[in-house]
C-alpha cells in the first residue's frame, strides 16, 4: 500500500481504532463491576480465636509425708542416755506400740524399782512395827541418832565458819597491798610532776629572760653597736629555752598519762579483789546456811521420829501409811520410766533413716526419722511473684528422674511466710537467692503408694491455674 492509499482509508483506519478502545474500556468495566458484585455476596469471615490454653505454674519441690518426719527420740526425764539396742533397720515398717529402740537406762531402771519395791516391803514392815508397839530399843537408837547428827552439824558449822574467816582474812590482806601499791602510785606520780612543773617554771623564766636580752640586743644590732654574730647567738639561745621548754611540757604530759594508766589498772585490780573476794564470802555463807537448814531439818526429824517411835498416836500410822504410799508412787513412777525407756512407734509408719547406733548418745537428732507414709505430699516452693496466681483446689502433675511418668495432686493449702529457696536445680546461672512461698500438694492416694519411699525427692511440678 502506497502513501496516497493510507491517506485515502484514514477515516477507517482511524474508525478501527476507537471501536477497540471502546471495548477495551467496556472489558475493563465489566470486570470491576464483577469483582465487586462477588465481594458483595460472599459472608463477611470473622477470625478465628485460639482456644485459651491452660495455664501452669512450674516450681521446684520436695515429696514428704502429710504427717511430716517425726524424730523418735528418749523422754525428756532420759535424755543423752544411750542406745541399748536397735530393733529395726531403715525402711522397716512398724505396727503403732512396736519397740523399735532400748535405751540403756533399762538396766538401772531395772535396779531401782528392785530397790523401790523392797523399799515398799520395809515402809509396810515399819507401818506394821508402829501399830505393834515401840521397843525401848528403838528409843535408844534414835536418841543416838539425834546426838549424833547434833555433833555432826557443829562440826561442819566450826569448819565453814574457819572458811569464812579465812576468806575474810585473805580479801583484807590483799585489799590491804593493793590500796598501798595505789597509794605508792599516787605519790610517785605527785612527785614526778612537781618536779617536772618546777623544770617547766625554770625553763619558762629562762626564756623569758632570753627573750627581753635577745630585744634588748636586737636594739644595739639596729644601732650598730653590735655584731650579727652576737645577736645570731641570742636568737639560738631563745630557741633553745624554748625547746627544753616544749620538750618538759611533753614528759610531763607523759608522765601524768602513764601514773593515770598505772592507777587505773591498780584501781581495777583492787576492784577485781573485792569482787571475787565478795562473791567467794557469799559463796561460803550461803554454804554455812544450807548446813546450818540442813542439819536443823534432819535433827527436827529426827526428833519428830523419836516422838513419834516414844507414842503410838493415829497420826503416826497415817504418816507410816504415808510413807507406803509414797514408796509405791515411787515405785510406779519408775515403772512408767522403765516402759519410756522402750521407744516404741506411735502409729503405723515407716523408719526413714536411724540417726543413733548402739551404744551412741540420744542427742537432738534423735533415735530414728519416723513418718507415715501411707499418704505422701509434694511441698511446691513458688515463685513470691506467682503465688497470687495459686488457689486451694488447683490440680497439680509432679514429675522425676527417679520415676516414670507423672503423679498427680491437689493443691490443699499456701504457705504464709516467704522463705529463701530450699530446692534448687543447679543449672548455671540459676538465681540462688529466691524469695518462694511453700505450697502443699497432697498427692492422689495411688500416687503416694508409688513413692512412698522417696521421701525429700526433689521433684518438678507443675500447678494448673486455668483450662478452657
Amino acid at each position: 500500500m502506497n502513501a496516497i492509499d493510507i491517506i485515502k482509508n484514514k477515516p477507517v483506519l482511524i474508525g478501527g481504532i476507537a471501536l477497540a478502545i471502546l471495548a477495551s474500556v467496556g472489558i475493563l468495566l465489566w470486570g470491576i463491576s464483577r469483582s465487586n458484585t462477588i465481594a458483595n455476596s460472599q459472608p463477611v469471615t470473622k477470625p478465628i480465636s485460639k482456644p485459651q490454653r491452660s495455664q501452669q505454674i512450674a516450681a521446684l519441690g520436695r515429696l514428704e509425708p502429710m504427717d511430716e518426719i517425726s524424730k523418735l527420740s528418749a523422754p525428756l526425764a532420759l535424755d543423752g542416755d544411750r542406745l541399748k539396742e536397735l530393733r529395726v533397720k531403715e525402711g522397716s515398717i512398724v505396727k503403732a506400740g512396736e519397740i523399735i529402740a532400748v535405751l540403756d537406762a533399762v538396766d538401772r531402771l531395772q535396779a531401782v524399782l528392785i530397790e523401790e519395791e523392797q523399799q515398799v516391803n520395809v515402809a509396810r514392815a515399819k507401818l506394821a512395827q508402829i501399830q505393834a508397839g515401840a521397843k525401848s530399843g528403838e528409843l535408844t537408837a534414835q536418841k543416838a541418832t539425834i546426838s549424833r547428827t547434833q555433833i555432826q552439824l557443829a562440826g561442819e558449822k566450826n569448819t565453814q565458819q574457819q572458811a569464812i574467816a579465812r576468806i575474810q582474812a585473805q580479801w583484807q590482806g590483799e585489799k590491804n597491798t593493793q590500796q598501798q601499791s595505789i597509794a605508792r602510785i599516787q605519790a610517785q606520780w605527785q612527785g614526778d610532776r612537781s618536779a617536772q612543773l618546777a623544770a617547766i617554771g625554770k625553763f619558762r623564766v629562762e626564756l623569758t629572760n632570753a627573750k627581753s636580752e635577745l630585744n634588748r640586743y636586737q636594739q644595739l644590732a639596729t644601732n650598730g653597736a653590735i655584731s650579727q654574730s652576737l645577736l645570731d647567738t641570742k636568737k639560738l639561745a631563745v630557741a633553745s629555752f624554748n625547746q627544753q621548754l616544749q620538750e618538759a611540757q611533753a614528759i610531763l604530759l607523759r608522765i601524768d598519762n602513764t601514773s593515770r594508766k598505772q592507777l587505773t589498772e591498780a584501781q581495777a585490780i583492787l576492784a577485781r579483789i573485792n569482787n571475787t573476794n565478795e562473791r567467794q564470802l557469799q559463796e561460803a555463807k550461803s554454804i554455812l546456811d544450807r548446813i546450818q537448814t540442813t542439819g536443823t531439818g534432819q535433827i527436827i526429824e529426827a526428833q519428830t521420829n523419836l516422838s513419834r517411835i516414844a507414842e503410838i498416836r493415829p497420826v503416826d500410822i497415817q504418816a507410816a501409811r504415808s510413807e507406803v504410799q509414797k514408796a509405791i508412787a515411787a515405785q510406779n513412777r519408775t515403772k512408767t520410766e522403765l516402759d519410756r525407756a522402750y521407744i516404741r512407734a506411735p502409729a503405723t509408719g515407716q523408719i526413714l533413716k536411724i540417726n543413733t547406733r548402739i551404744g551412741e548418745k540420744v542427742t537432738d537428732r534423735g533415735i530414728v526419722d519416723f513418718a507415715r507414709t501411707q499418704q505422701m505430699r509434694a511441698i511446691a516452693e513458688v515463685y513470691q511473684t506467682d503465688i497470687n496466681k495459686i488457689k486451694i483446689g488447683q490440680t497439680a502433675t509432679i514429675t522425676s528422674q527417679a520415676f516414670t511418668g507423672k503423679l498427680t495432686g491437689t493443691v490443699e493449702s499456701i504457705g504464709l511466710q516467704v522463705n529463701r529457696q530450699n530446692v534448687f536445680s543447679d543449672r548455671p546461672g540459676e538465681n540462688l537467692d529466691r524469695r518462694v512461698i511453700e505450697v502443699k500438694i497432697k498427692l492422689d492416694p495411688n500416687d503416694s503408694k508409688r513413692v512412698s519411699g522417696l521421701t525429700n525427692l526433689q521433684v518438678q511440678t507443675l500447678i494448673k491455674l486455668i483450662e478452657n
